[in-house]
């Protein structure tokens, strides 16, 4: 059994409390930098922005400043490139996943279409590498060129994996730690490089970041099997539909009987929304969803020790519970 399940309940709005005056501050220079003249790029911009987000990226930033002494202009305008980041990501993700909700609400492509989505996250990202200019810091920059980098890649490599039931656990990994992690890791350590903390902090808080995400992403494959939709955000069975390949499904192929690896080899190579409630069962059988939140307890467990190196602080400790509620949430 997964031990997420024997912990207590994280209260994530008192953690979300710990940096609440920063988080006003980095959503006002959200607001400030997505006035632009086009209007269409204000409306699609602030309707995505505003869609109920958990604004977690930025609050790691914030939280892991926190932790290192306190909370720069430079670490609330890297706080807002962060969430720039992932909103165009969002955009992106829900043209080539063809996605109609997202937190509950329709995706901005379901609203505006698929060709203003893209380019109002090609605007998003331009505008956050503007903002990050006014950092004037090379290492901030080379962090996140190579972040964005990575995530693109990571996009790719899903795409190839779409449909393909022969993806290895091992590669599922690799996509999700470029896709998912990656964001998370550049979050946490740019906090530690605006902060001028030591190469051991850095490196520490780059780690925490990657295996939070990790675990996150772990839970979010789990969720799709699990969770009501209304809990979701989503539709159930997005993942299914869309053939990919997550760690619940590559897990179910290979305990399963071989009748029920073709159910579910069958419904990843055709997309088979259909097919849910049998592919739910077995999955449900093999213990498929227990054997992915175990790995998400690893990640997340490796995320806490790797805050070993900061001095103890409510701050720290904030970062510890996320890392938990990360393994915990439902939604």
């Amino acid at each position: 059994m997964s031990s997420s399940s024997q912990n207590p309940t994280i209260d994530f709005n008192a953690i979300k409390q710990l940096s609440s005056l920063e988080a006003k501050a980095v959503d006002q220079l959200i607001i400030d930098e997505l006035r632009s003249d086009v209007i269409l790029i204000n409306e699609i911009g602030r309707y995505i922005i505003s869609n109920g987000g958990k604004r977690l990226r930025p609050m790691l930033l914030l939280l892991a400043a926190k932790a290192l002494g306190g909370v720069s202009d430079n670490h609330l305008i890297l706080a807002a490139v962060i969430e720039f980041i992932h909103t165009a990501t969002l955009l992106h993700d829900d043209v080539v996943d063809e996605s109609e909700l997202r937190r509950g609400n329709q995706t901005a492509n379901a609203v505006w279409g698929n060709a203003a989505s893209v380019l109002v996250g090609d605007y998003l990202y331009s505008s956050a590498f503007e903002m990050m200019v006014r950092t004037d810091n090379m290492r901030v920059m080379g962090i996140l060129s190579k972040t964005t980098t990575a995530i693109a890649e990571g996009e790719v490599l899903q795409l190839l994996n779409c449909n393909n039931p022969q993806t290895t656990e091992a590669k599922y990994l690799e996509v999700i730690a470029r896709k998912t992690a990656i964001l998370f890791s550049a979050a946490t350590q740019l906090a530690a490089v605006i902060s001028n903390a030591s190469n051991e902090i850095e490196t520490a808080l780059a780690n925490y970041g990657q295996h939070l995400g990790i675990a996150f992403q772990l839970i979010d494959d789990a969720l799709d099997y699990q969770a009501t939709a209304e809990e979701l955000g989503k539709n159930l069975g997005d993942d299914l539909a869309e053939g990919k390949p997550t760690l619940p499904l590559i897990y179910a192929i290979e305990h399963g009987t071989s009748e029920e690896a073709d159910i579910i080899i069958d419904a990843i190579k055709n997309g088979r929304r259909d097919a849910f409630n049998a592919v739910y069962e077995i999955i449900t059988r093999t213990k498929a969803i227990e054997y992915t939140t175990d790995r998400a307890d690893e990640e997340a467990q490796r995320a806490i020790d790797a805050l070993n190196v900061l001095p103890k602080s409510e701050y720290k400790e904030a970062l510890i519970l996320l890392a938990k509620f990360a393994v915990q949430r439902n939604y």
